[in-house]
């Protein structure tokens, strides 16, 4: 074990010299737009991929204690506050995305989770996970990585307690309200270590088996802004001086079809061509929680009056952080 990390670590800090060395084998200039943006490339892409196995891995084991069945019952039964809290954390450790929005809300409901809680966990779920924390940790750092963090449970906590207050119940799809109700504590857990070790390798080969192809994509984005968009180019659409900027960015992040995977890297790239922190970080919360394919997926079992509740709530919570973050930082 000590010798694969070591092993890990050195190809890890090899990597800048590896991207160089892979632009000094092509016929292009290194210091042109096409080379800055190849050696941008070849670079973040083993870094993204080695930093997310190793996460996936460790998630994976953390994972297979929070079954979708555990995750009801530490939730059900409990009142709104708390429970968001707990719902939104949850959603942090838990493997869920916007493909799972349906069963686990159906389960939810069947469990006797209050609304607003389960919007704190479906909110948080697909936008705080490893993937997205590994690479934001990856490409700019903790201290980056922790404010999304904080970010995101405060948008997904006070989300789901806003949409709990209101009391929209009786917007459930019928069929959803009609269904039976059933006691989410009997639960139990026989999974043994190796079986846990299993769980974490099996998580690899799902989740970056998943995944990849839309980091490759990303960082192909961000390569080509990286190497072409002129600078500050993105400070004149994307700043902190533009008032519109967070509220067009929260636009063009909706019907976005990615996850973070997929938007990370095209953040790194506008945050280096000057778009403030502010708007980048409203961007990719909306691609993330806001995204068309999970309200489309969604309206199954919620009315359209919950669907644009829902929207509005959260978009609203995003659009605050993008304009306290451009106005602090």
């Amino acid at each position: 074990m000590t010798l694969s990390f070591a092993i890990w670590f050195g190809i890890y800090k090899s990597l800048i010299a590896f991207s160089h060395w892979v632009v000094s084998l092509l016929p292009i200039d290194p210091k042109s737009h096409l080379g800055g943006a190849v050696q941008f490339f070849f670079y973040d892409t083993p870094k993204v991929l080695m930093l997310l196995t190793g996460i996936v891995f460790v998630m994976g084991m953390i994972n297979s204690y929070f079954t979708p069945e555990r995750t009801r019952a530490i939730l059900a039964g409990k009142t709104e506050g708390v429970a968001n809290v707990a719902a939104a954390s949850l959603g942090v450790v838990t493997p869920f995305c916007s493909c799972s929005a349906v069963p686990l809300f159906i389960g939810f409901v069947q469990a006797g989770v209050p609304l607003g809680v389960t919007f704190s966990f479906l909110i948080a779920a697909p936008m705080i996970n490893e993937v997205a924390l590994t690479l934001l940790f990856s490409l700019f750092g903790w201290k980056i990585a922790a404010l999304y963090l904080g970010l995101g449970l405060s948008v997904a906590i006070v989300s789901g307690f806003i949409l709990g207050r209101l009391k929209m119940e009786n917007y459930l799809e019928d069929w959803v309200q009609q269904m039976p109700k059933y006691d989410a504590d009997k639960v139990t857990d026989t999974m043994t270590l190796s079986e846990r070790i299993e769980s974490g390798f099996q998580s690899v080969k799902e989740i970056v088996g998943k995944v990849w192809p839309y980091i490759l994509g990303g960082i192909a984005v961000g390569a080509l802004i990286h190497g072409y968009v002129p600078e500050n180019f993105m400070a004149k659409l994307m700043g902190k001086d533009v008032w519109w900027s967070v509220p067009l960015a929260i636009l063009i992040g909706i019907p976005m079809y990615t996850n973070a995977a997929g938007v990370i890297p095209i953040v790194q790239a506008l945050l280096a061509k000057g778009a403030a922190l502010g708007t980048v970080l409203a961007f990719m919360m909306s691609v993330i929680a806001l995204s068309l394919p999970e309200m489309i997926i969604l309206r199954k079992v919620l009315k359209l009056r919950l669907i644009i509740t829902f929207i509005g709530v959260v978009a609203g919570g995003i659009l605050l952080v993008g304009y306290v973050f451009n106005a602090v930082l």
